[in-house]
């Protein structure tokens, strides 16, 4: 893994990222907790990842848009 930041891009993508999981998570009446307990994930994970500060894996973004019963392209986009 580089050691080196990331682009300012990557980083203004995660954001976006964090933000739509974040309107479709509010959109569903869902707390942070609850969708960290249906996607199998802490909540300091989910918080991490709707910030943009975590840079995570696909595997946790499928698990977090099975939970919230999107496609993963409606999150990714």
């Amino acid at each position: 893994m580089p050691s080196d930041p990331p682009p300012a891009w990557v980083l203004t993508r995660r954001r976006q990222i964090g933000d739509r999981i974040r309107t479709v998570r509010t959109g569903r009446k869902l707390s942070q907790e609850k969708l960290a307990e249906l996607a199998g994930l802490d909540r300091k994970t989910v918080n991490r990842i709707e910030q943009g500060t975590h840079a995570t894996s696909i595997d946790r973004l499928l698990l977090i848009a099975d939970a919230l019963d999107v496609p993963l392209a409606d999150l990714v986009r």
